[in-house]
């Protein structure tokens, strides 16, 4: 690697008078794309003034009641920076730098050798470590009165040494430096170019763009598998996949995706298609293809996607001359598939044999990561955006995901593309990631405040469509699959909720990896493995995970054993015929404005 020790080669003037006027063109268009920027939201742009007053109070009361500790603290913080600054001195002044071996965690952003050897960037980066974990004691030193105020208080923190890491600045990243030297400048315009674009595609917003929006086409490269589009409402299209083995299961099989994000994450690849696999299995397979939400929907409500469900299942069995089927539902669709289950039951209605969750929430006594997120500043927030554009629009969530992972989601890529000049990778998830949806106002808010922050499904009940539903009342055969480092849908969460469902037939099946790579996981992979437990919920998330099994490879092939002696016997395969259109249909193109 060539240090910034070597000058390269100087830019020839052309080639500098080029890049000046490029540049003067890109500031043009990135000053009229942010004068394009809609009124910002504050309630959305960061924590209300509630927690600055909590966290106001609470210094007060620390140095009031410890001020012996805050002192102490304030002593540690400036004799480490002092140490800092006399070992850079002291390498200044020998000419060269040995750096004393870092006792901390490993950190992939300082992997470049400057970091370690140049006398400037190890001053920067120890300083910055230094300040990081001084801010990390400041902040566990505060008596807070809550848990709640702990975890945002502990969020914002972290959000802050995040932001200011020397990596995410020009003049403190030598990665950046020495690829301006190497290209004379030209990472640095493209660079700019990079950002000009996003903020043009974005409506004045800076988000980066996570995958080359260019590279894939669906039902052209991902969501190709064969099918044809059998029934189309105005919230969703229903897709049956052609068969591939002379004989199917008599009971068919029916998906319902998160509306949250696009279906083909199912069906990226054939490599990794759970769609394939499950045709190859012999199932009549059917999925949902949720509509991407506008203004003219912004009154759909839960309910509304409960009808659709029951819509969806009169089809299917109405398609496959069969008084029952078997449901998946995937995150958010696994949650109100949970309310339709329950529905039914105060109903009586046995049309679902067995149903399958996938990495999903029901019980949310335990708000985990999404704290922050879910008190009532935020919340209140979402309402002012719901009642300006009658949308949750796509925008908004996923930059609220995006920020529980920023280095790998926003500032990490933000340095590839702005500072690098990087074009953004041909990936396909990451293009998934990106092919977000809105979500109607109504249903959005009905989920944060009834769901999320009264836990009314898993307390005293949730009122919809004449009936008050219970957890408790999901009676069904049932098979719940979580994902171990999942970080929205968490499993000992996930765990809670299947616990006290009312099932007495309880499988749950424990994957390695998070949300999307521990479920999108083929048995050709051979990649992440999964626990498989008793069917005893009677103690608690760790007790099951201590007595579980541990299996290498995809959990696929268990669930699908256990599928297949709930579909019944085998009959002659369902062809689709031609439909309505071939499959992916029209809905999965429609882009969130």
């Amino acid at each position: 690697m060539r240090s910034l020790a070597q000058t390269g080669s100087a830019p020839t003037a052309q080639k500098l008078a080029e890049n000046i006027e490029r540049i003067e063109l890109l500031s043009h268009r990135l000053m009229a794309a942010f004068a394009d920027r809609q009124r910002p939201n504050p309630g959305v742009e960061g924590p209300g003034p509630d927690l600055y007053v909590t966290a106001a109070g609470a210094l007060v009361k620390t140095l009031t009641e410890q001020p012996a500790r805050m002192i102490e603290h304030q002593v540690n913080y400036w004799a480490e920076t002092l140490k800092n600054y006399a070992r850079a001195q002291e390498a200044l002044v020998k000419g060269k730098l040995t750096a004393p071996e870092d006792d901390g965690p490993r950190d992939r952003r300082f992997a470049n050798p400057l970091w370690q050897t140049h006398p400037y960037f190890n001053l920067v980066k120890r300083q910055y470590q230094t300040n990081a974990e001084a801010l990390r004691s400041a902040s566990a030193a505060l008596d807070l009165p809550d848990q709640i105020a702990r975890r945002r208080l502990d969020w914002l923190t972290a959000q802050i040494i995040d932001m200011m890491a020397p990596t995410n600045f020009l003049a403190t990243n030598p990665d950046a430096l020495e690829k301006a030297i190497e290209t004379e400048g030209e990472s640095l315009v493209r660079g700019l170019e990079n950002l000009v674009r996003d903020v043009e595609t974005h409506g004045g917003e800076v988000i980066v763009s996570l995958a080359d929006s260019t590279a894939f086409s669906v039902g052209q490269n991902i969501g190709t598998a064969p099918g044809t589009v059998v029934h189309r409402t105005p919230l969703f299209e229903m897709i049956q996949y052609a068969p591939t083995t002379p004989q199917v299961h008599a009971t068919p099989l029916l998906i319902f995706p998160p509306w949250i994000n696009k279906f083909y994450i199912l069906d990226l690849k054939p490599e990794n298609s759970l769609i394939r696999w499950l045709v190859d299995q012999g199932h009549t397979l059917f999925v949902v293809s949720w509509k991407n939400p506008d203004a003219s929907m912004a009154e759909t409500g839960i309910e509304d996607y409960i009808a659709a469900y029951l819509d969806a299942m009169d089809k299917v069995r109405d398609l496959t001359d069969q008084k029952k089927l078997n449901v998946v539902g995937y995150c958010i669709a696994g949650t109100t598939l949970s309310l339709t289950l329950a529905l039914l039951k105060a109903r009586g209605d046995d049309r679902v044999n067995s149903a399958t969750f996938f990495t999903t929430l029901t019980d949310f006594s335990d708000q985990g990561e999404f704290t922050t997120f879910l008190q009532q500043d935020f919340v209140d927030g979402i309402a002012e955006e719901v009642a300006r554009h009658g949308l949750m629009r796509a925008r908004l969530m996923s930059r609220t995901m995006s920020f529980l992972r920023a280095n790998d989601l926003v500032w990490g890529p933000a340095i590839r593309s702005y500072m690098m000049g990087e074009a953004p990778p041909a990936f396909d998830l990451l293009f998934w990631n990106g092919d977000s949806t809105n979500l109607p106002g109504k249903m959005a808010m009905q989920y944060l405040r009834g769901l999320c922050q009264q836990n009314a499904f898993a307390g005293e009940g949730f009122d919809l469509m004449g009936h008050r539903l219970h957890l408790s009342d999901v009676s069904v055969p049932l098979c719940a699959i979580a994902c171990e480092t999942d970080h929205i849908a968490p499993w000992k969460d996930c765990w809670r909720g299947v616990a006290q469902m009312g099932s007495t037939d309880k499988t749950f099946i424990l994957s390695e990896s998070g949300h999307i790579a521990g479920i999108v996981n083929p048995p050709s992979k051979k990649k992440y493995g999964h626990y498989l437990g008793s069917a005893d919920f009677s103690g608690d998330h760790e007790t099951w995970r201590k007595d579980a099994t541990f299996t290498q490879g995809s959990w696929w092939p268990h669930w699908g054993g256990w599928l297949a002696e709930r579909a019944g016997r085998m009959v002659d395969a369902r062809d689709p015929g031609e439909g309505l259109e071939p499959a992916p249909g029209r809905y999965v193109h429609e882009r969130a404005s």
